[in-house]
């Protein structure tokens, strides 16, 4: 299990994760579409959770979204490296009603993120675009390799939701055990 604090002027945030349970979740950022995106990740994804975010929303959403996704991506970061013994590469397709999302990830430990989900706007009083700003920030701090796509739909609630499913189903796929790789890297380290 790992425990992150982050203190900042804009936020104030406490989080414990950890990899080898179930996917259970405490989320309480004050946003509550995010809250919702956030156990989705964490039921597909496996991991637990607990999450205590208190932050500036009252100027908006965007420094308490990207703080989460530092911090989380702090957290990964610690528990995924050094790597060994997993698949390493994964992907998976979500589909949620007319909404079809594709995530790709390598555990690379070289961080990079195309993120080509075209949302714009509001879903309930959350600004779809701090979706990307969450991504860029958990991939850059994880050091993980993520290509976010969405194939297909109108509805931003589904296709943001894909969006959160398919990362957490990729991660949680590569994370699978594979005991003949070793270390999953030609280069013998990654």
């Amino acid at each position: 299990m790992t425990e992150i604090k982050r203190e900042t002027k804009e936020t104030n945030i406490a989080l414990k994760l950890d990899m080898e349970t179930k996917g259970k979740c405490n989320i309480i950022t004050g946003i509550g579409f995010f809250d919702h995106m956030l156990e989705s990740f964490c039921k597909h994804s496996l991991i637990d959770l607990e999450l205590d975010c208190k932050g500036d929303t009252y100027v908006d959403f965007h420094h308490s979204v990207e703080d989460v996704g530092i911090v989380i991506g702090k957290a990964l970061y610690k528990e995924l490296y050094p790597l060994k013994d997993i698949e390493r590469f994964a992907d998976a397709t979500i589909v949620m009603d007319e909404a079809s999302v594709k995530c790709s990830i390598d555990l690379s430990n070289r961080p990079f993120l195309v993120y080509d989900v075209p949302i714009f706007g509001k879903i309930g009083d959350f600004d779809a675009e701090l979706i990307e700003e969450f991504f860029r920030a958990l991939v850059f701090n994880a050091s993980i390799n993520a290509h976010i796509i969405k194939e297909r739909g109108s509805n931003k609630h589904h296709i943001a939701e894909a969006a959160f499913k398919s990362f957490a189903i990729s991660l949680r796929r590569a994370l699978k055990k594979n005991q003949k790789t070793g270390i999953p890297s030609t280069k013998g380290v990654l």
